[in-house]
C-alpha cells in the first residue's frame, strides 16, 4: 500500500486556512491489472482536475483484488459531477469491471448516533465534532434511556428517547429507522441493545459498532470480567461494521494496551473506555473521509 499524501487527520474539504475547495474522492475495487493507474489519471486530467492524493494495494503481484482510493481537485464539481460519474462507468469502469463510488467532499455524511447510558464513547464523539475535528454532520442521538438529554443538548445536538424492551423492539426499531433514515452513517455508541436482522438489511456496511474488547475474543457480555477471570495481559476495543451476525462484521480498528495481574474489573473498564473512545473515533473519521472499502468479511483502510 502506497500513502503519497496523508490527510487522515485533516477534513478533505478544507485548506490549512480553511478556505473550502472543490474537492472529491473516488474508491475502486476491481480485479488487478495494468493500466488502472493510467487510465483513472487520464480520466480525471481530461475533466481538468489535479490528483492530491492516490493510494493503493493490491491483495498479490499479480491478478490479485485491487484497491485504489484518489482524492482530487476539480473547479465547479458540483455542477459537473453527474456527467462525470455517467462518463467514468460507461469508460473506466466498464473496461476494468470496477465496483466503485464518488463522494463530493463538501457534502457532509449525515451521521445519527445511538446510545443507552454510558457516555464516554458519545460525548468523546460530540466533543471531537464540536471542534471541528470530525469531518461530518451529527444530526441527532437517539437513546432507550433519558439519561444522556441534557448532556447531547448541551451540544445543541436533538435527542431522541425510543425505549425499548422484548415486547416491542418491532416498533422501537421502526420509529427508530424513521428518526435516522435520513442519516449516510449511524454509529453504536454503546448502545446496549441488538438490533434485528430486518433493521441492519436496510443499513448494509453503514452501522458502526464499538465493541468492549479486542474481538473475536470475549464477545457478548461483560468482557472485562471475562478478560479479568482469564488473566488476560492486553485489553482493547474493536470498531466494526454491523451485520446479521452479531459483532462479527468487518473490523475497521482496534486497539490493545497492556495490564498486569493487579489491575481490578474496574480498572480495566476505565482502561477499556479509554481505549473504546479513541478507536471508535478513528473509525467513524475514516469512514466519513471516504478511507474505507469493504471487501468479503474485511476493510481495506488507506489511513
Amino acid at each position: 500500500m502506497s500513502d503519497t499524501t496523508n490527510l487522515s487527520n485533516i477534513p478533505s474539504s478544507f485548506t490549512s486556512d480553511d478556505t473550502a475547495i472543490d474537492t472529491a474522492t473516488l474508491l475502486i475495487k476491481c480485479r488487478d491489472q495494468a493500466g488502472i493507474v493510467q487510465a483513472v489519471s487520464e480520466f480525471i486530467h481530461r475533466y481538468s482536475g489535479n490528483i492530491i492524493s492516490l493510494d493503493q494495494y493490491s491483495t498479490a503481484h499479480e491478478g490479485g483484488q485491487y484497491f485504489m482510493r484518489v482524492e482530487f481537485v476539480l473547479a465547479g464539481l458540483s455542477a459537473i459531477i453527474e456527467n462525470f460519474e455517467v462518463s467514468f462507468s460507461h469508460t473506466v469502469a466498464k473496461r476494468y469491471d470496477m465496483t466503485w463510488r464518488l463522494h463530493d467532499n463538501m457534502i457532509k455524511t449525515k451521521v445519527g448516533i445511538l446510545v443507552s447510558k454510558f457516555d464516554h464513547a458519545l460525548l468523546d464523539l460530540l466533543w471531537r465534532h464540536q471542534r471541528g475535528l470530525l469531518d461530518c454532520q451529527i444530526t441527532s442521538v437517539v437513546s432507550n434511556h433519558e439519561d444522556l438529554r441534557q448532556a447531547v443538548e448541551n451540544f445543541g445536538i436533538p435527542f431522541h428517547h425510543v425505549p425499548v424492551n422484548k415486547d416491542n423492539k418491532a416498533e422501537a426499531e421502526a420509529r427508530i429507522h424513521e428518526r435516522l433514515a435520513d442519516n449516510d452513517l449511524l454509529v453504536l455508541a454503546r448502545y446496549m441493545q441488538i438490533l434485528s436482522a430486518d433493521f441492519v438489511a436496510r443499513w448494509p456496511m453503514q452501522i458502526i459498532n464499538i465493541h468492549h474488547s479486542f474481538l473475536p475474543a470475549f464477545v457478548g457480555a461483560d468482557p472485562y470480567r471475562q478478560a479479568y477471570d482469564k488473566g488476560v495481559k492486553l485489553i482493547g476495543a474493536t470498531a466494526h461494521y454491523v451485520t446479521a451476525d452479531l459483532d462479527q462484521g468487518p473490523i475497521i480498528e482496534q486497539d490493545v494496551h497492556r495490564v498486569t495481574h493487579k489491575q481490578s474489573v474496574v480498572e480495566l473498564r476505565a482502561i477499556g473506555r479509554d481505549i473504546e473512545r479513541n478507536v471508535l473515533a478513528r473509525a467513524v473519521n475514516w469512514h466519513v473521509q471516504n478511507r474505507v472499502i469493504v471487501t468479503g468479511n474485511k476493510t481495506v483502510v488507506f489511513n
